[in-house]
């Protein structure tokens, strides 16, 4: 499965950001690990950001971010902010499943005959 990877990005310094960071690419690691192919929206929109002139960085993490999400066939949240929790609605108002551990995905997986 393609499984998005989402949680709070934003805090109040940039270690705490670095370590939220982290925690998805932690994640996407063992998604991987197990077969599947993980994307967190932010590792696409940060480097991109860094280099645009744009009014309004938020939004643009955010377009950027829900395109990447648009493309998963589910996602794995490890914990609610505004960002994740739009990532979240828009999977969820595609009738895909969300997850929120590692276990789950393995018993979905399980559950529903896929091969990860």
């Amino acid at each position: 499965m393609i499984i998005g990877v989402a949680g709070p990005y934003s805090a109040a310094t940039e270690e705490q950001r670095q370590q939220n960071l982290d925690r998805m690419n932690e994640a996407a690691a063992r998604l991987l690990e197990l077969g599947h192919t993980p994307v967190i929206g932010m590792n696409a929109a940060l480097p991109v950001l860094e280099q645009a002139n744009v009014p309004d960085r938020y939004k643009g993490i955010m377009d950027i971010s829900l395109a990447v999400i648009g493309a998963c066939e589910g996602l794995l949240l490890l914990a609610e902010s505004p960002g994740a929790n739009k990532e979240r609605d828009l999977v969820l108002s595609r009738g895909l499943p969300v997850f929120r551990s590692i276990q789950e995905v393995v018993a979905y997986c399980s559950l529903h005959g896929e091969n990860r």
